[in-house]
């Protein structure tokens, strides 16, 4: 992954910051031609596209019909970063649902995301039941909106932003380093 790549060859620490991307989309999921109604022929193009970005970045991108609620995945995700594995269960959660179709939006496929991390499904269960990182997440998404941040990816860096998916050699001039062949 770029990000990683950057953090080997420069020494960047990043700072993940969720996003409320479609917070309206309810727990059992929704059709993208529903949720991206009269956009179809954009939709199958970034799809494309994606699948490309994807592909030149050797990570596996499934072909997907539906979207899924991510804000409980949100949640877990900053248990995780607080646990030392924010890394880990990105990825994971990526695999999930990017590759595997799977509704991240489901307390039990989201336990066995963390399970599959080596993180405890039962304190995952308790997490989520309890709302224990609730708070962190609305804080991120409030920085969100004061960052004026509307689509995701998006990357900042000293005022500088970078949005979407871009090329390597854009993220190293967005840290203004000097691009190492």
């Amino acid at each position: 992954m770029r990000t990683d790549r950057l953090q080997r060859e420069y020494g960047v620490t990043l700072r993940w910051t969720v996003f409320p991307l479609h917070p309206e989309t309810p727990e059992e999921g929704m059709e993208l031609s529903e949720l991206f109604a009269g956009r179809e022929k954009e939709i199958k193009e970034m799809q494309a596209r994606l699948r490309q970005l994807a592909a030149a970045e050797g990570l596996p991108l499934a072909e997907r019909t539906r979207t899924s609620n991510s804000r409980r995945a949100q949640e877990l995700g900053k248990w995780a970063e607080a646990l030392g594995k924010g890394d880990l269960f990105r990825k994971a959660v990526y695999q999930a649902y990017f590759v595997d179709g799977i509704n991240i939006a489901k307390l039990d496929e989201l336990v066995r995301i963390a399970e599959a991390v080596n993180l405890s499904g039962k304190e995952a269960r308790a997490v989520l039941t309890a709302g224990s990182f609730a708070a962190a997440v609305d804080t991120d998404w409030e920085r969100a909106r004061e960052l004026r941040i509307r689509s995701v990816p998006s990357h900042l860096c000293d005022g500088k932003r970078l949005v979407g998916f871009s090329s390597y050699d854009d993220f190293v001039r967005l840290i203004g380093a000097e691009i190492r062949s």
